[in-house]
This record gives C-alpha cells, sequence and structure tokens, in this order.
C-alpha cells in the first residue's frame, strides 16, 4: 500500500560548521542532504547560515562569505533536490542586490527555488551593522508533500509571525536555526525547544528546526534540532550538542485539523477585534 501523498520524512542536519570556510561547508551540507535521502528523507533541513558559518569578526569577513541566490550554494542545493527527488530547506549569508548581506533561507524542490526568505527578527550581534533587516512575510508554499513555511531562528519567537504562517495555511513551519547555548535548569527542557512546542501546539501546525551543534570562536551551539508534531510534542530524537542527523515520519494533513475538542478551533477561536484594540492604563 502506498502512503498518502501528505507522509513525509523529514530530516534536520545538525552540523557543525567553520565560519568564513565555504568549501569545508558546503561539502558538510552535501554529504548531509546525500546521507538524509539514502536514509528515507523526502524533506531535509540545514542551519541557519551553513554557507557561511555564524561568528564574524566583522562586516568585511562577511561580505566575503555572503553569495547570491544563484551562487555556489543554492545552486548545489538545488541540484541535489533535482537528482536526488527531495526537498531542501536551508539558511545562507545571501548578498543582496543592494550591497547588503542577508540572513535568508530558500525552499528548493525538484523543479527549483521555490522560495526565498530573509530574517525579520535579527539577534543580538546580528543587528551591529551586519546584517541587513528582512521586511517580507515569511512564505508558504504548496508542495507535493504539503504546505511549508519558512522562517529563521529568533523569528520563532514571537507568536504573530508564527501566527501569520498558520493562518497562510502552513501545514509545516521549517526554521534553521543557530541557537547559542544557554544551559537551563537541571531537569528543563531548552526554552528553546519549548517555544517550538508552543508554536506547534498552539497552532495544531508541525515545526522542524535545524540547528548548529559544536563551537564557533568560543560560541557553543545548542544543537537542539527538533521536530514536533501538531499536538506541540517532539516525535524526533533529541540529541543535544551532537554533530546528527534527526529525523520523524509525519503526516502532514494532520496539521489541516485545527479542532482541539469539540467545541474549539485554534483558528476559529480566535478574537482578532479584540487583539487590535490598544490596552489602556
Amino acid at each position: 500500500m502506498q502512503s498518502a501523498p501528505s507522509v513525509v520524512t523529514v530530516a534536520c542536519c545538525q552540523l557543525a560548521l567553520a565560519v568564513g570556510d565555504l568549501e569545508g561547508n558546503r561539502g558538510k551540507a552535501r554529504d548531509a542532504i546525500r546521507a538524509a535521502a539514502a536514509a528515507g528523507a523526502g524533506l531535509i533541513l540545514l542551519p541557519e547560515l551553513t554557507n557561511s558559518g555564524y561568528m564574524f569578526s566583522g562586516i568585511d569577513e562577511l561580505q566575503a562569505c555572503a553569495e547570491p541566490v544563484d551562487g555556489p550554494t543554492v545552486r548545489e542545493w538545488t541540484r541535489l533536490a533535482s537528482e536526488l527527488g527531495v526537498i531542501v530547506v536551508g539558511g545562507f549569508a545571501e548578498q543582496g542586490e543592494d550591497g547588503e548581506a542577508y540572513i535568508a533561507a530558500v525552499l528548493i524542490d525538484p523543479t527549483g527555488v521555490r522560495a526565498k526568505y530573509r530574517k525579520t527578527h535579527l539577534w543580538n550581534t546580528e543587528k551591529n551593522s551586519l546584517f541587513g533587516m528582512g521586511s517580507g512575510l515569511p512564505p508558504v508554499v504548496e508542495t507535493a508533500v504539503g504546505r511549508i513555511g519558512l522562517m529563521i531562528c529568533y523569528d520563532l519567537d514571537f507568536p504573530e509571525w508564527v501566527r501569520a504562517v498558520s493562518l497562510a495555511g502552513a501545514d509545516l513551519l521549517c526554521c534553521p536555526s543557530n541557537w547559542p547555548l544557554y544551559r537551563p535548569p537541571e531537569g528543563e527542557r531548552p526554552g528553546e525547544i519549548i517555544r517550538a512546542q508552543a508554536a506547534a501546539g498552539g497552532n495544531r501546525m508541525f515545526v522542524a528546526v535545524a540547528d548548529r551543534a559544536g563551537s564557533e570562536r568560543g560560541q557553543d551551539w545548542l544543537g537542539g534540532s527538533v521536530i514536533v508534531d501538531a499536538d506541540g510534542y517532539p516525535v524526533s530524537e533529541i540529541r543535544l550538542g551532537e554533530e546528527t542527523i534527526v529525523m520523524a515520519t509525519v503526516d502532514l494533513a494532520e496539521a489541516r485539523i485545527k479542532s482541539i475538542s469539540a467545541g474549539n478551533d485554534v483558528h476559529r477561536d480566535r478574537r482578532p477585534e479584540l487583539y487590535e484594540r490598544p490596552i489602556e492604563d
């Protein structure tokens, strides 16, 4: 029996990358895409800034790493998506037409690049005259397996932004990330993963995050890649800090059921006429 078209194995590639090592980073991404596809993945996620690494010494080093959308990194991902018959979502340092560098992500299927997104909510030193700030809404793309939304790392912390993707019909939100390591209290799950779970459960939408691993110029990365189902529960292994690939097979059609009880629906129960009213002292 064939599986439904909405059933897909998702792979989040948790890679240890190195700032400025363009060839080495591209090689790691290439190997991870091939390994994930060989293991049965149909949708493969890579971290934020996969091509370039993250801990830049300044604007000159960043500009030396940034590439246009038709540069060597995205061209290779496009070739691999076509060759392997998979969807690839990955983050990269983009050289914009305006001369600015952006934290960007692309969604590629076997037909080519389907969407690009520039990170809208910049984290910490990303604001220090390094990166331009994106201004476009997160895209939602109709693919062979379902409707896929796209955003990057810190964007996931803003419920309004996540809700916009949900209301646009996304079954799955893909989020390339570089989560810095902040150790949670003993026995607690990292807050980044908790927020991914809240985003999924509050919207009845799958969420997949591909995070960084390892250490780079003194910055340790969480390595918190996770795939969360539409009820808000992780369905993949969580292998904090390891260089690995985490996978799960999901039915994205489940995200189109927005009811959470006989009388409640996470979309229909909204009261936007109240949310938009100013809060008075």
